[in-house]
């Protein structure tokens, strides 16, 4: 699987903003917590159901979308 799948945009989950493998965990809320100052190792404790690789799709999904050139199609789940 290619990590950015693992972000989905779905009108039926947090209003269609990007989540996490469509679950109501968003990439913004991935980002804020990473811009919190919060580690890796400690956001797979404290979100068990969080994988490795979803943080990282979050950051490249972001990195995406402050790059004009390469914004990411929507995927309707």
């Amino acid at each position: 699987m290619n990590l950015i799948e693992r972000i989905t945009l779905n009108p039926a989950v947090c209003k269609g903003k990007p989540t996490i493998r469509n679950m109501r965990f968003t990439v913004a809320q991935m980002l804020e917590l990473l811009a919190g100052g919060m580690s890796e190792a400690e956001i797979l404790e404290d979100y068990p159901y969080v994988e490795k690789e979803d943080i990282q799709a979050c950051l490249i999904y972001a990195a995406q979308i402050v790059n004009a050139r390469s914004v990411p199609p929507s995927n309707a789940a």
